[in-house]
């Protein structure tokens, strides 16, 4: 990266992370910005003093990779930093992101395969830093899914009588893949996830190696010997990912949960979260991260009586050409 637009990311990073810890403590300081596909924008205000800077990454899903259930076979994300009107002489929060948007959306004007309808442009925004919703929305961004986060100091409870909940293994392999493409199947009503033709044989792939683990963070709730609901959790040795995007460690993630649809409303994934948070607590997990689609009618209310809130919130454009 040119020193100048280090300089430039440097100085404001430092101004927005006085804004985002007073906007929500459990955000992360901003940390270096990942060096993407090499281009740099930077929007200076009065007196050339930068209050806005921007790195593109671009992505490529490889055919029979379960992430490419996770939404565009093809994305483009801006990482974005900018600088709020108290060290930002006058220039607000939303008027330096649709800058910083502009000068992004022509850059991937010039960019091979960005109007294919299978390819997004993304911005992650912390969903507490109200600033920025505007210009997402004036750019034709939508709000699509978030990551939210439950931490440690948040109890739980839960039980349902006549329900099991018991530690899944190796031999329940079926019943995990089954269980988990019923979320995925819900969840791709609201645009976040779609199912490919290879997803149901990655995905077995994915729960054959988070079974094989010793007392694997995975849950089956049971009612008549028969499998009706399954969270899994990623450890924090294998959730090193997505700890970045919050500020306390070590930090789990919550890949999958899912209640058959006749057993949903009936309390079988409060039962699940409460067995899983007993043992993410005790083994000193500080917080749980967790993806939800934006849209999903169920899943904002349900995450929310389990301790999550919204921590940062996934803006997407599809195609990537769409922005305005």
């Amino acid at each position: 990266m040119p020193r100048a637009a280090m300089d430039a990311m440097a100085s404001v990073s430092a101004r927005v992370s006085r804004r985002w810890q007073t906007a929500d403590p459990l955000l992360p300081a901003p940390g270096p910005a990942p060096p993407g596909c090499g281009a740099r924008f930077v929007v200076t205000g009065p007196g050339g003093r930068p209050v806005a800077a921007g790195t593109c990454e671009h992505w490529q899903g490889s055919p029979g990779s379960l992430e490419t259930a996770w939404g565009a076979a093809r994305r483009f994300s801006l990482t974005a930093r900018v600088a709020g009107l108290e060290a930002a002489a006058g220039l607000e929060v939303a008027a330096g992101l649709d800058e910083l948007i502009g000068r992004w959306r022509g850059h991937l004007a010039r960019v091979p395969g960005t109007d294919d309808g299978d390819s997004a442009a993304l911005v992650a925004w912390p969903s507490r830093d109200v600033g920025g919703a505007a210009a997402l929305l004036r750019r034709g961004f939508s709000p699509l899914a978030v990551i939210a986060a439950r931490a440690h100091d948040h109890g739980t409870a839960g039980g349902l009588p006549g329900l099991t909940v018991r530690r899944a293994g190796p031999a329940d392999l079926d019943a995990v893949v089954r269980l988990g493409l019923e979320t995925i199947r819900y969840d791709a009503h609201f645009g976040c996830v779609i199912e490919r033709p290879w997803t149901a044989e990655a995905l077995r792939r994915e729960a054959a190696g988070l079974l094989a683990g010793q007392r694997p963070w995975t849950w089956l709730a049971e009612r008549d010997r028969t499998a009706v609901g399954m969270l899994t959790v990623e450890r924090p040795e294998a959730a090193a990912w997505i700890a970045p995007m919050v500020g306390r460690s070590p930090a789990a993630y919550l890949l999958l949960a899912s209640v058959l649809p006749s057993d949903r409303g009936g309390g079988v994934g409060t039962a699940l979260a409460a067995r899983a948070h007993r043992e993410i607590d005790t083994a000193g997990v500080a917080v749980t991260l967790l993806h939800y689609a934006q849209t999903n009618p169920l899943s904002a209310p349900f995450w929310s009586r389990q301790g999550y809130r919204p921590l940062w919130t996934d803006w997407e454009a599809r195609p990537a050409s769409a922005i305005r």
